[in-house]
């Protein structure tokens, strides 16, 4: 049985190894990180150890393991709506987003970011900015998992949910879980497809109109 759980600090370093293997050949990700492939799956675990270091413990980021084993198979980070990057997450991140990335690539990666941010829609909502699984792990229900535990408590609230997304195979997952595909992201070269999850009233009532 897949468990999930909030991460904790010791959490961090199998949390970006995770995610770093799952995001190495990721064309966005790519796109920031450049360089030459043979040293990407390090500049990757730096992207992701910026990314992770200030919000390990602070209730968004979920961690999935096998029941019983302490193996992380799984990683979800999420940002809560309304969500401001201060400037101390800043100063946390940028030494890292360096290490990743250098001069050059820090200038993609706010240009990757601002194209993303352009497209988030103003609605208030959670916000999936990054999910992995191990290489090892896939297939058996972990991301799908990591989904559920989060999106119970994103319709508890009566809030809506949003992400974007690189491939069809992972469009698949998140429209079992409810999303929707709105628009490919335009300004990258990659376009992934910003997709939307209403709130549970509002997908209720929609079911109901389309089947009456």
């Amino acid at each position: 049985m897949i468990v999930v759980a909030p991460a904790a600090p010791s959490d961090l370093a199998a949390a970006v190894s995770v995610l770093a293997e799952a995001f190495v050949d990721d064309p966005v990700t790519g796109a920031v990180v450049g360089g030459p492939v043979r040293d990407r799956l390090a500049r990757t675990e730096h992207l992701f150890t910026g990314l992770l270091r200030p919000v390990i413990a602070d209730g968004t980021v979920d961690v999935a393991r096998e029941a019983g084993d302490p193996r992380v198979l799984g990683v979800a980070i999420w940002e809560a709506p309304g969500s401001v990057t201060g400037v101390a997450r800043l100063a946390l991140q940028v030494p890292w987003f360096w290490r990743a990335c250098g001069p050059t690539g820090l200038w993609r990666a706010a240009t990757t970011k601002n194209a993303l941010d352009r497209h988030r829609p103003r609605r208030p909502h959670w916000y999936l900015q990054e999910i992995g699984v191990s290489a090892a792990a896939r297939g058996r229900g972990v991301g799908g998992a990591l989904l559920e535990a989060r999106l119970a408590g994103v319709d508890g609230e009566g809030a809506a949910a949003y992400l974007e997304s690189s491939t069809e195979r992972n469009r698949r997952l998140y429209r079992r879980h409810g999303f929707v595909d709105v628009a490919p992201v335009r300004g990258l070269r990659a376009a992934p497809m910003a997709m939307w999850r209403a709130p549970a009233t509002e997908r209720a009532l929609r079911a109901s109109t389309v089947a009456g």
